[in-house]
């Protein structure tokens, strides 16, 4: 079913998962266009972001955010079109950025929403390499990881938004950069598009010694994106004073309960404590501001401009498509940015 100028499509949550979400998560509904009324603007959704978060989202726990309630749409960045605007600083015609979820029309106040103009030059690139997952990148790797010519950098995920442009701006540092990526089509992307210096496929028999082999001088920072086969593996080549920025735990969200296998918090916590290890969690909007983000369109931006950085973008088709998108993602099964072309 295609988007339609008086049909609001949907996708509701269910029910909670245990374990990787099935066709009875998420559900698809059909109702009315929303009036927006005095004071308000109607958006209309062009490309809706997918991210791992969302998955965390479903989850009724303690987090950094609320859980989506059973009946609410899903939480997702998009960029949309105004359709009807009663609000100054938002013509008919402009594109923005909002967080109005999985659905074809939301109705705005405008609180929290940025115009990206009538005319962006590649609007959906606000979702990945010019929003929150670039952002995540510069800001994380920077402040946190702070890299320094000569060090070696570990990254999981290397293919993935934010994985790709840790490892490219650690190329700029100066560091040696090697990815860790699933399957030699994404090694070899890593190494010849992105510029690492080396990726492992982390599906390898001997990943570990492969992974310790292209690491020769230790790792000095290693950004968390998966947590899993890939942080242990890790863990042994840390030297004195690295810095783990922990992004994202991947490997285990869609995890029942605590995951099989040796109880690996001594191996964990020791090295911490003999490494000096300093291991910081951050979420992007709550650790950094305005003037963060300033900072970093300003890099990003040259860089783009400059052919530093490469950007790779998935693009998927129609709104019904996204809840199996989520769970490719979530598998490994997407390469680069994924993000759902709704209108």
């Amino acid at each position: 079913m295609p988007q339609t100028e008086d049909t609001n499509r949907r996708i509701v949550l269910a029910q909670r998962p245990r374990g990787e979400p099935d066709a009875n998560t998420l559900r698809l509904e059909t109702g009315p266009v929303p009036e927006p009324g005095a004071g308000k603007m109607l958006l209309r959704t062009v490309f809706l972001s997918l991210d791992p978060y969302m998955r965390g989202r479903m989850n009724d726990a303690k987090s950094y955010a609320e859980p989506v309630a059973i009946g609410g749409v899903m939480t997702g960045q998009v960029v949309a079109e105004v359709v009807t605007s009663d609000l100054d600083g938002f013509a008919v015609g402009d594109m923005v950025l909002a967080g109005s979820g999985w659905q074809d029309w939301a109705v705005s106040d405008g609180a929290g929403v940025l115009n990206l103009g009538a005319a962006p030059e590649n609007p959906s690139w606000a979702l990945g390499i010019l929003g929150m997952p670039g952002f995540t990148a510069h800001a994380g790797l920077l402040n946190i990881g702070e890299p320094k010519s000569g060090e070696t950098l570990v990254v999981g995920a290397a293919t993935g938004p934010v994985g790709a442009t840790v490892g490219q701006i650690a190329k700029i540092k100066g560091c040696r950069v090697v990815g860790v990526a699933g399957g030699p089509e994404k090694c070899a992307h890593a190494v010849d598009k992105l510029g690492f210096d080396a990726c492992i496929d982390h599906r390898a028999e001997d990943f570990e010694a492969q992974l310790a082999a292209a690491c020769p001088d230790g790792v000095d920072i290693y950004w968390e994106n998966v947590g899993g086969r890939t942080l242990y593996a890790a863990l042994p080549l840390l030297n004195a004073f690295a810095r783990v920025p922990v992004c994202g735990v991947a490997a285990w969200y869609n995890l029942a309960g605590l995951p099989e296998g040796p109880d690996r918090g001594p191996q964990i916590l020791s090295t911490i404590l003999r490494m000096k290890v300093k291991m910081q969690g951050f979420i992007i909007f709550d650790n950094f501001g305005p003037e963060d983000y300033a900072v970093f369109a300003r890099d990003m931006r040259g860089w783009l401009a400059e052919g530093r950085v490469t950007y790779t973008e998935q693009v998927v088709d129609g709104l019904e498509a996204a809840p199996g998108a989520l769970n490719d993602l979530l598998a490994g099964r997407s390469f680069g940015k994924m993000v759902v072309r709704v209108g």
